[in-house]
């Protein structure tokens, strides 16, 4: 939510000039093999940022080899032609570089931090990892194994992580939104070498990949050093579509989970909402603001604040390929009951379904979002991520430039509108944990 409501306030910011001001600042340029690269010269600082995000993601995954796209997070790092096992970040520190990594639903995103006179090594280092990424059968096994305890001890130690991946399952029957990233224990287990060559081939074509390079560089420089390194990396067929649409859900879902060590009880809602680039997603995404982020937030101030039932609520809104959920979640206080806490969850829905929002309500909301648009935008990597953002999400990395306009179009009764279409009974998908279960929670 933050990243999105931050993006909208050069409306209210005269931003520095090095900031990106005009769609002409940016510069895209497609090669041979079908890999898009975008370019933002900032000359501020002597360094720069490469994105490198891959269309791939827990969606493109089916039962049998879920997780596959986490798993290949971990082992891009594990040697390649060139550079062996470990080199990757070993060598890039040396240039004094640093990166990161992570996987969604609907993409992986690799981001390197350097240097700017550290450019060819970086793209050196990533054509290497592209072409000739080493999936050795050692490697695996290993990796396989932390992947192993990474879920385990994730789900463990996290109460929001273990009601989520049943709310998901629970939500969608149809779509492959319904296992969570890091997949299936059973399919973690039993992946193939040929699964792991053939979904690397596929998917870490230069075709299905998004670069955005932001900071000290030159349009000329990027262009030379991207046709030396990447051109030459062949591109593949064009991967499967994902195709299944989800099917209308026709009433309420609910899901218990049982765990003892849980102190209080902890809920989670998921509502079906359309994806990124439908209309509706930027009043959702308001709606989203007004219900849950931050301590001022309508269920902070009612469950948390005033009726003393939550110490934790936030909602989630995530970017998306295809529909997706909009959560809300909370933690119970003491020893209050889930059931007393889902009732005052749904009535806080229901005001806003029944007598909408305040327009100081929404006028706060953008406020907010003027500074978080200037704060991510005060660095490369937050210009870098934002337009990488955009080109994948938002149908194309010009949005971001009409998104102000697009967002001072809703209105409150936009924000009515939308709570009352998704956030209702028969979209609904409640997710409980507890150390044990409550009484039946009613027509709630």
């Amino acid at each position: 939510m933050k990243k999105l409501f931050g993006l909208l306030s050069c409306l209210f910011f005269s931003l520095p000039t090095n900031a990106v001001t005009q769609l002409d600042d940016v510069k895209s340029f497609t090669l041979n093999n079908g890999m898009t690269i975008l370019v933002l010269e900032d000359h501020s600082i002597p360094n720069a940022n490469m994105y490198l995000f891959w269309k791939v993601g827990s969606r493109n995954e089916y039962p049998g080899i879920t997780g596959l796209s986490h798993f290949f997070e971990h082992m891009m790092f594990n040697g390649s032609k060139k550079y062996g096992p470990k080199q990757f970040d070993r060598v890039m520190e040396a240039a004094g570089g640093a990166n990161n990594a992570y996987t969604t639903e609907n993409i992986t995103a690799y981001t390197d931090w350097f240097p700017s006179s550290a450019l060819e090594t970086i793209f050196d280092l990533e054509a290497d990892r592209i072409a000739h990424l080493s999936i050795d059968a050692a490697m695996v096994e290993s990796e396989r194994g932390v992947v192993t305890s990474e879920r385990s001890t994730g789900l463990e130690n996290s109460n929001f992580r273990k009601l989520h991946e049943e709310v998901k399952g629970t939500a969608f029957r149809a779509h492959p939104y319904s296992w969570g990233v890091i997949g299936h224990q059973s399919d973690i287990d039993n992946w193939s070498q040929q699964d792991l060559e053939s979904y690397y081939k596929t998917y870490y074509a230069p075709n299905n990949a998004l670069v955005v390079i932001a900071g000290d560089v030159t349009l000329p420089q990027v262009k030379k050093l991207a046709k030396q390194y990447f051109e030459p990396i062949p591109a593949q067929p064009e991967p499967r579509k994902v195709h299944t649409v989800e099917p209308e859900q026709l009433g309420e879902r609910r899901v218990y989970v049982q765990k003892p060590s849980v102190s209080s009880a902890n809920i989670l809602m998921g509502f079906h909402t359309p994806s990124t680039q439908h209309k509706d997603y930027y009043p959702l995404a308001m709606l989203a603001a007004i219900l849950g982020e931050g301590e001022s937030s309508r269920l902070y101030r009612s469950l948390v604040d005033q009726q003393q039932l939550a110490t934790q609520v936030f909602t989630y809104l995530p970017e998306s390929f295809d529909p997706n959920l909009f959560y809300i979640y909370a933690t119970a206080a003491g020893e209050t009951q889930s059931t007393a806490l889902e009732r005052a969850m749904i009535t806080e829905i229901n005001d806003i379904i029944e007598n909408g929002v305040e327009e100081k309500a929404l006028t706060k909301i953008k406020n907010i979002a003027q500074v978080d648009f200037h704060r991510t935008l005060s660095t490369i990597n937050g210009k870098a991520d934002t337009l990488g953002t955009y080109a994948l999400f938002f149908g194309g990395h010009g949005k971001m430039f009409t998104a102000i306009e697009d967002m001072e179009k809703v209105s409150v009764a936009d924000i009515q509108r939308v709570a009352a279409k998704y956030l209702v009974k028969s979209n609904r998908t409640v997710g409980v944990l507890a150390a044990q279960k409550d009484s039946a929670i009613g027509d709630l």
